[in-house]
């Protein structure tokens, strides 16, 4: 059964720092690649970053150099430790599969999201 259930969001002041995680199912984890993305009030949801199954990553320009995505496998679990933040980061950040969300029924499935907020 699907499962994603992202955690970790809040508010904090530029230049601060988050750690995001998102709990998987099992067969969702270990038979896909990961990505976080995220979608800002009145746009579009973007990729910010992937991991592969060999722990593989890629980065969005916006973000490389400040985020790490991270996994643990034990625990089926994605992290995104997010440094230097800036009120652009300001957004609902998910976790799904990648390089497309996971289709359940026909709908493309995805958990609640975490909200970040940068602000002074």
């Amino acid at each position: 059964q699907v499962q994603l259930v992202e955690s970790g969001g809040g508010l904090v002041q530029p230049g601060g720092s988050l750690r995001l995680s998102c709990a998987a199912s099992g067969s969702i984890f270990k038979i896909w690649p990961m990505g976080w993305y995220r979608q800002a009030p009145g746009k579009q949801r973007d990729l910010v970053a992937t991991i592969g199954t060999g722990d593989k990553t890629n980065y969005a320009d916006s973000v490389k150099g400040r985020f790490t995505i991270s996994r643990d496998n034990a625990k089926n679990t994605v992290y995104l430790q997010m440094n230097s933040l800036k009120p652009e980061d300001t957004a609902v950040y998910y976790c799904n599969t990648f390089p497309r969300a996971i289709v359940v029924k026909g709908t493309d499935y995805w958990g609640q999201g975490t909200q970040v907020t940068v602000s002074s």
